[in-house]
């Protein structure tokens, strides 16, 4: 009796179990089957999806908006991959955006991560391709490659500079370094030899320098304070008095009869140059009088000459009284 009640228990124990896991598979199933979704679809072309399965999850901007439905060959393109993603419905897809493949931990399970998309462009329907972005293997290939060619460069020169030739210019390169710095010590120290040989030297150029700033502080000073008395005398009334007479002068002289002053003016040049021409003519009459003056002055001396030397000659010349008085001076002449 207890066996049998112990049998039917545990039938219905497992009927109530197997009820209630056929009622959650269908409860999923059905969730899943009734649960709508927008499809949208990326095509990866030239990229592995090695670690991306089905259910894996489709992320936007780090939120899951839905899984991957299904992946296969592109029946159009045989190197293209084309991924159809259930995303949920409503998602703001960007015509603009881009499906990037993306990894999950150190698993090595792949996802999609939707980027991009601003608010300006318009908004990708249900059933279009959003466009294939980069992937981790792609950055990470372009960036080996990169750090592959940096490595060569490296090496190549290195090799380069390991050659024999350039060791020993190296090698020299070294030599006149140190040849360099140990000119520098010679030199430091000769400075400071004759800064020490120098320094009373020093110190009287210091405190003539500063005694010279000193000297152009105060004359800065000077200058200042006369800038600062024109620029009193500037901004005063005597300069407006100023210009306010030479205003009055030049209206003055505007309003004054110019035609009649500048006829005098013609007037008295006139008699100006005439002047000037007499006093001229009177000149050139003086010039020649004086010529002639001159000549008879030339001749008279001539004349004094020829007596005092007669006179030298003939002492008793003197002595013949009136005779020699009335004598004509032709009587002189030899």
């Amino acid at each position: 009796m207890n066996t049998k009640a112990q049998k039917i228990r545990l039938g219905i124990f497992v009927l109530i179990s197997a009820s209630l896991l056929i009622f959650l598979v269908v409860w999923f199933t059905a969730r899943q089957l009734l649960e709508k979704s927008d499809t949208y679809y990326v095509a990866f072309s030239g990229v592995s999806v090695s670690g991306m399965e089905v259910g894996s999850q489709v992320k936007y901007l780090g939120i899951r908006v839905g899984t991957i439905a299904d992946i296969a060959i592109h029946p159009e393109d045989v190197t293209s991959i084309l991924v159809t993603l259930a995303l949920k419905p409503g998602t703001p897809i960007k015509e603009d955006a881009q499906a990037d493949i993306s990894s999950q931990g150190i698993t090595g399970l792949k996802s999609i991560e939707i980027r991009g998309g601003s608010n300006e462009a318009a908004r990708l329907p249900p059933g279009e391709f959003i466009p294939a972005g980069s992937s981790l293997t792609d950055d990470i290939t372009g960036k080996a490659e990169v750090i592959a060619e940096k490595a060569e460069q490296v090496i190549n020169n290195l090799l380069r500079l390991t050659q024999p030739a350039n060791t020993e210019k190296v090698v020299a390169l070294l030599d006149k370094y140190q040849e360099l710095g140990e000119n520098a010590n010679q030199a430091a120290l000769g400075i400071d030899s004759l800064l020490n040989e120098n320094r009373g030297d020093l110190r009287e150029v210091v405190h003539a320098a500063r005694e010279l700033t000193d000297r152009l502080l105060a004359s800065s000073e000077a200058l200042d304070a006369s800038l600062q008395r024109i620029d009193r005398v500037v901004q005063s009334d005597t300069i407006d008095q100023i210009l306010g007479n030479a205003l009055v002068f030049s209206n003055s002289l505007k309003d004054s009869r110019l035609s009649s002053l500048v006829e005098e003016l013609a007037i008295v040049a006139r008699h100006t140059q005439e002047l000037l021409v007499k006093v001229d003519e009177d000149l050139n009459q003086g010039s020649r009088d004086l010529a002639e003056s001159q000549v008879l002055l030339k001749a008279t001396l001539q004349n004094l000459h020829e007596a005092s030397r007669k006179i030298n000659d003939n002492p008793g010349v003197l002595l013949r009284g009136s005779k020699t008085r009335n004598t004509p001076d032709k009587e002189l002449n030899p």
